[in-house]
């Protein structure tokens, strides 16, 4: 008997995605954003479904189960109930989440007959159960704890669980409104960032303040007890009944109105997204020390939106706690499509969980997306024209790419299959060299088009790890933040520009370390190692770049400009490098040299359009 085939599908609120596995094991995973080129895509994946019947080489007919990410009726009563709570007030926007419940979820059996063409049976699987399972079952652990921290799904916002063998069980929630992600995306929106898309900039701004605010946010917005579990003062919060998230309570308790999207960023701000940082980071540690004793466990996974704070992540590390993290690369709304298939999988099914007999996880290093042949690379380039040389040879190719990063030049690198999850892994990666003092603002500026004061994430070969960073072990998925090691480090002083707080650019361009271009101004960095094994065309080049230069370290940023995807086709990538100031482009054994190619008139307009004062 064939194994059978399920098909996870997410999707309707944000970050669409599919996935599918065969028997327990993963084939491949993409989001509908990828595709569509609109970013933080929720509608439903109809692409994404596409893609993943085709990687499996299968027709929708051939699929046992479709497991959806959510329970559309717990959802209802959900909106239902927080109308009831809060009515006769919050009409517009109660309104609004009953077309998405009524038009869209509770018929999404339906939308997924239309998009198969056929009707297949469907499992509905609990939104913290989705992402539980996607935690666990490709994780190297024979049974761990589980926490899922996000938003809300269905009701539940926070929950603590136990993975054994093929069982994932669910023993502690916390429920809506009482959620840390719905604080943290308040105090997103209130430092004049957008929800459910800036939170990682909110991250990224922390270590510019000072945790001024902390014991007021606790004594005022949040009660925490000792476990982790906690309460919200919903008088400061106005996500319940209206658009915004923080109410005109939070902005007296602050004593500052909240930034205006794109203004200058405020001293006040900065203490803020400080202040959320360090509470953030004290209820995680607290629950991951509850979960681990409750369950009796001695590992930990992670998944939800809060498991991609890649700072708590690596304080729950470093704290000692746990003897072993694994936190879900598509943390968020995307991966769960992945655990609703997984555990559909296991626990509907029946079918064993087969671990991987390396030790490592299961997830094929995320690396679960489309990819593009040399000749289909070439077919494109011949067919528009584009000069380029074509080097065949992996190690000669992997020099001629140091080579121009040794230069100071910037690369974008498309090779093998998509990254599934929000982090660019080397295989839709812009890269370039850490050791320039002003690489970090050329890449934020001139490349990226984005805050000159977000931080650029190192990767390093995995037996180089410990030389550089103070952590030993393996960080593939870019989750984790560790200190940049004490003898690499250069003195500076950070109260200068607290004091000034007039232009945040050279305070980005001092030099802190001898990586600068990824050393954050608290001697931070979230930290990619890299093996052969998971992605050889990248560990390559991380070599012959140590060959060129003693250094086998590079910035690794997400191959896209902002407010844009990841890219995924070549297409795309061809359409990014001619919009920016990218030097080489890398697409499979392709190199093409921005001096060589046509004027892009589209460029020169993309320029002018994303420029940041």
């Amino acid at each position: 008997m064939s194994e059978p085939y399920i098909l996870g599908i997410s999707g309707l609120y944000h970050d669409s995605a599919a996935a599918i596995v065969k028997g327990g094991e993963i084939v491949a995973a993409a989001q509908e954003e990828r595709f569509t080129r609109k970013k933080h895509d929720r509608r439903f994946p109809a692409n994404a479904v596409n893609y993943c019947l085709g990687e499996a080489f299968i027709e929708p007919g051939d699929l046992a189960l479709v497991a959806y990410y959510d329970n559309p009726w717990l959802t209802l009563d959900r909106v239902l109930r927080n109308f009831a709570a809060v009515a006769p007030r919050g009409r517009a926007p109660f309104k609004a989440a009953m077309r998405s419940v009524l038009g869209e979820k509770l018929k999404v059996g339906d939308l997924i007959e239309s998009a198969l063409g056929t009707r297949r049976p469907i499992a509905y699987v609990d939104h913290h159960i989705s992402h539980a399972a996607s935690a666990f079952y490709p994780s190297p652990f024979a049974s761990a704890a589980l926490l899922t921290i996000d938003g809300v799904g269905e009701h539940a916002t926070l929950t603590i669980g136990h993975g054994k063998d093929n069982t994932v069980e669910l023993l502690r929630e916390i429920r809506y409104p009482h959620s840390l992600g719905l604080l943290y995306s308040a105090i997103t929106q209130y430092c004049g960032f957008r929800v459910n898309s800036g939170e990682y900039k909110l991250m990224g701004l922390a270590p510019y303040g000072e945790p001024r605010f902390a014991d007021l946010i606790k004594t005022h917005l949040i009660d925490i007890k000792e476990d982790g579990s906690f309460a919200l003062d919903l008088d400061y919060f106005a996500f319940m009944d209206g658009a915004a998230m923080a109410g005109e309570k939070m902005h007296a308790l602050f004593g500052a109105p909240p930034r205006e999207a794109e203004s200058r960023i405020a001293l006040v701000h900065m203490d803020i997204a400080a202040s959320i940082q360090a509470v953030t980071e004290e209820i995680m540690l607290k629950l991951a020390r509850t979960a681990l004793t409750l369950t009796g466990e001695r590992d930990l996974c992670m998944a939800g939106g809060v498991a991609l704070n890649c700072v708590g992540n690596g304080k729950i590390l470093r704290s000692g706690v746990t003897e072993g993290l694994w936190i879900q690369p598509a943390a968020g709304d995307a991966g769960g499509a992945l655990g609703a298939a997984l555990y559909a999988a296991h626990m509907g099914l029946g079918l064993k969980r087969q671990r991987s007999a390396t030790g490592r996880d299961s997830q094929h290093g995320s690396y679960l997306g489309p990819q593009y042949s040399s000749a289909q690379v070439r077919a494109f380039l011949d067919r528009a024209g584009y000069p380029y040389a074509r080097i065949p040879d992996r190690g000669e190719r992997a020099q001629a790419v140091a080579a121009a990063l040794a230069s100071g030049k910037v690369v974008g690198l498309v090779s093998g299959r998509m990254e599934f999850g929000p982090r660019s892994l080397g295989a839709r990666s812009i890269l370039a060299d850490p050791r320039g003092a002003d690489m970090q603002s050329k890449v934020n500026l001139k490349v990226k088009y984005r805050e000159s004061f977000r931080p650029f994430a190192p990767a390093v070969l995995s037996e180089r790890v410990a030389d550089f960073f103070e952590m030993t072990g393996e960080s593939p998925y870019m989750l984790l933040v560790a200190p940049v090691r004490e003898d690499l480090r250069q003195p500076f002083d950070l109260a200068a520009f607290r004091q000034g707080v007039a232009d945040m650019i050279p305070e980005v361009n001092r030099v802190r370390s001898t990586l600068p271009a990824i050393t954050h101004v608290d001697y931070s960095a979230r930290v990619q190692t890299v093996n052969a094994a998971d992605q050889p065309e990248f560990h390559a080049i991380l070599r012959a770049f140590e060959a060129e230069t003693g250094c086998p370290v590079l910035v690794n940023t997400s191959f896209n400009v902002r407010g844009e995807p990841i890219v995924n086709t070549p297409q795309d990538a061809y359409r990014c490098f001619m919009r920016t100031d990218i030097d080489l482009l890398v697409l499979e054994d392709c190199l093409l040299e921005k001096v060589k190619q046509p004027k892009s008139k589209e460029g020169d307009a993309w320029r002018k359009e994303f420029v940041l004062d």
